[in-house]
C-alpha cells in the first residue's frame, strides 16, 4: 500500500543556473590598452631635442641619453629610431634643411639691376638660397667636420650661390660678359664673403656688412 502524498520524500528543486554576469577575474585582456605617443610623436620629440642640443653644445657633448631625457623618450626609444647618434645628424641634416635651386629660366628671380652690379649683390645676400632653421644653421657650419653629409649640405650652399652670382653679375653686367674669368672670380669672392658671414654670424653673433662687400667687388670690377 503507498503511502500518503504527504509522507512521500519530495524531489529536491533545480539547481539555479550560475549567472552570465562580469566575471570577478579582472577585466578581459582583449580590451583597450593605454594609447601612448605616436611614433611620429616621439621620433619628432628626439630629432627636436637634438636639434637643440647640437646647436646649443655640439654633437660630441651631447649623449643620448641627453637627447632622450630632453624628449622624455627612453634611451632605448632614440635606438629603435636611430641606430647610431650619428644618424640622428644625418636625418636632422636630409630633413630640416634645403638648398633652394634656381633653374636657368628664372634669372628674373635674381633681381638682378642693370648696371648696378654692387646692388644686385647686395640683393643677393639678402636671399641666402638656405631653408634653415637658425639652429640648423648653427649646426651646419659647427659639425662640418663631423660627417660627409653636412659637408656635402654646405658644398652645395656654396656651388649654388656662387652659380647665382656669376649669373646675377652677368645681367647686371651685360658688356663684360666677354670678360668671364673676372665675373668668375667676383662671384667667388662674393660667395666665399656671403658663406663665412653665414658662418661667423651663427657661431658668434658677428656680422661682416654684405653691402660693403658688394661695394667693394664692384668698384674691382670696374662699375
Amino acid at each position: 500500500m503507498r503511502p500518503p502524498a504527504a509522507d512521500r520524500p519530495q524531489d529536491p528543486p533545480a539547481a539555479t543556473p550560475p549567472s552570465a554576469g562580469p566575471s570577478s577575474a579582472g577585466p578581459s585582456s582583449a580590451g583597450p590598452s593605454s594609447a601612448g605617443p605616436s611614433t611620429a610623436d616621439s621620433r619628432t620629440r628626439i630629432l627636436d631635442a637634438a636639434e637643440a642640443l647640437f646647436a646649443d653644445l655640439g654633437y660630441e657633448a651631447s649623449s643620448t641619453a641627453r637627447i632622450a631625457g630632453r624628449a622624455r623618450v627612453p634611451k632605448g626609444l632614440v635606438f629603435h629610431y636611430f641606430p647610431q647618434k650619428i644618424d640622428v645628424l644625418v636625418t636632422l641634416v636630409d630633413e630640416r634643411t634645403f638648398v633652394e635651386e634656381l633653374p636657368d629660366e628664372a634669372a628674373e628671380a635674381l633681381l638682378a639691376l642693370p648696371g648696378d652690379p654692387a646692388g644686385t649683390l647686395s640683393r643677393l645676400a639678402r636671399r641666402l638660397p638656405l631653408h634653415a632653421s637658425p639652429a640648423m644653421r648653427r649646426i651646419l657650419f659647427r659639425e662640418a667636420d663631423t660627417h660627409r653629409s653636412v659637408r656635402e649640405r654646405l658644398g652645395r650652399l656654396n656651388g649654388e650661390v656662387f652659380l647665382r652670382a656669376r649669373r646675377a653679375l652677368e645681367l647686371a653686367l651685360p658688356g663684360a660678359r666677354g670678360d668671364q674669368a673676372r665675373l668668375e672670380v667676383a662671384a667667388a669672392t662674393f660667395t666665399a664673403v656671403l658663406i663665412y658671414q653665414e658662418n661667423l654670424a651663427s657661431l658668434t653673433g658677428q656680422h661682416v656688412d654684405p653691402d660693403a662687400v658688394a661695394d667693394l667687388i664692384a668698384r674691382a670690377l670696374g662699375a
